[in-house]
């Protein structure tokens, strides 16, 4: 392909940039977002390839993404669905259904039993990212009290790109301190990520949350946890009672982190930003409120952290520390078993073909379409066509053409077409008293076990 051909599979408004999105557009047969918000963001920012269209009828469509229920949710709450449901099968919604029937009390002791396992992970890792900044264990002392496995338990965990926000929940230091240390409602904050080496401004939000988390007064409510992978991640999904989400809409795609911690019956608290824009129904979790129309950044952050400080303080905590006699939060249920309920099956729905069964479904139905030979209907007569299986939705020019072909094989193993074979070959000076013998029954030794065996009864006459 010419230079220029490639090259203007790339081209925008600036001629000294190659835009890879607009050649992958360009080449796409398919497109969509991979939330419905995205979707409308994605048509309305590639408007141009399409001229003359306007953004509604741009050819780009949506499809949320979801996450794969047995890689993150909790060993207990799968081995309570499998003694619920009797299945593995949790792309049923009747299996997430079936958390009705089970007593909130029960439900409250997973989620418990769950936020034990995460404060003891966190104080390990404490210790070990104090021990390798310099610290000595005489000084670490307090880690063994720090967060308590009965307090609300909110984290954020992800990438650290500077849209994200990650410091907003520190743009009232002072604030913040108070809600971490209330002695009737405490919270405590776990926070992890990691931002691309090549990204300063997501190392600056970085250092900000370690400098206030190292200070006395809150480092036993707030921790920043480095080196975040996956087994981190996991035990963060498990033992958070609420998951924060604070990105500065529209510009997160989906986020998928929410949706984790949803199927171990976490709520979120987030704006209104990629799937929880659709997801939110306003008993799932709680809405941050977006300040879209604000101009400055500044004023805009100054707006919306403190509407989450609010939710905070009037909803959250309230929710989390309101207990019937047995300790269970009166809104336990919400709690626990709302978010699986409802967001189990649409989470972990699996796409079209991406299964292993869907794939074994798709080879069956191309194995239906061209149907191998049967090596039991098929006379020793008949070629190997004559001996095909019949196939749903085969059209009858296909088995009619079949038909012929096998009728045609049989005629010319038949006994007159192999007599006629014969008389041929003598006449051009041949012999061709093997084949003849073997057809009419006579013959000895392999020549007649083999007509007898497997190839005979697939492929009709032996053939040298």
């Amino acid at each position: 392909m010419p230079t220029d051909r490639i090259l203007a599979l790339g081209a925008e408004d600036d001629p000294t940039k190659f835009n890879m999105a607009h050649m992958g557009l360009r080449l796409a047969q398919r497109a969509n977002g991979v939330s419905l918000l995205h979707g409308r963001v994605s048509r309305a920012m590639f408007n141009e390839l399409w001229p003359g269209f306007d953004p509604d009828e741009v050819p780009i469509g949506s499809i949320t993404n979801g996450v794969h229920a047995r890689s993150w949710a909790a060993p207990q709450w799968l081995q309570l669905g499998r003694e619920l449901a009797g299945s593995d099968s949790f792309a049923e919604p009747a299996v997430w259904l079936r958390l009705q029937q089970v007593d909130a009390g029960h439900l409250w002791w997973i989620r418990s039993q769950l936020r034990s396992l995460l404060v003891a992970d966190v104080r390990a890792r404490l210790r070990q990212s104090w021990l390798e900044r310099g610290a000595s264990e005489a000084e670490l002392g307090w880690i063994a009290t720090a967060f308590d496995p009965d307090v609300l338990t909110i984290g954020f965990a992800r990438r650290v790109p500077t849209y994200k926000r990650l410091t907003l929940m520190l743009r009232d230091p002072d604030r913040l301190e108070k809600l971490l240390l209330d002695p009737e409602r405490p919270i405590q904050l776990i926070v992890a990520g990691k931002s691309h080496p090549a990204d300063d401004g997501g190392k600056a939000l970085i250092q900000q949350v370690v400098r206030f988390a190292d200070r006395p007064q809150v480092r036993h409510r707030i921790a920043f946890l480095p080196n975040y992978d996956m087994s981190m991640a996991r035990l963060l999904y498990w033992g958070c009672d609420v998951w924060l989400n604070n990105p500065l809409r529209p510009l997160e795609a989906c986020g998928t982190s929410g949706m984790k911690s949803a199927l171990n019956g976490g709520l979120n608290l987030s704006i209104r930003d990629g799937w929880w824009d659709e997801w939110y129904d306003g008993e799932n979790g709680w809405e941050i409120a977006s300040a879209d129309g604000v101009a400055d950044p500044e004023r805009r952050d100054d707006l919306e952290s403190s509407g989450l400080y609010n939710l905070l303080e009037q909803a959250v905590a309230p929710k989390f520390y309101e207990r019937d006699e047995r300790g269970v939060p009166r809104d336990g249920w919400r709690w626990c078993a709302t978010p699986c309920r409802r967001w189990g099956p649409k989470c972990w729905l699996p796409a079209w073909c991406a299964t292993t069964s869907s794939t074994t479904t798709r080879r069956r139905r191309i194995r239906g379409a061209r149907p191998s030979v049967s090596p039991t209907t098929a006379p020793s007569s008949a070629g190997p066509r004559a001996g095909r299986l019949p196939a749903a939705g085969r059209s009858s020019v296909a088995a009619n053409r079949d038909h012929r072909r096998g009728q045609r094989r049989a005629a010319r193993h038949s006994a007159a077409g192999l007599q006629a074979d014969l008389d041929r070959n003598r006449a051009a000076g041949r012999t061709a008293t093997r084949r003849g013998d073997r057809a009419s029954g006579a013959g000895q030794g392999r020549h007649r076990r083999r007509a007898a065996g497997p190839d005979h009864r697939r492929y009709g006459a032996y053939r040298h």
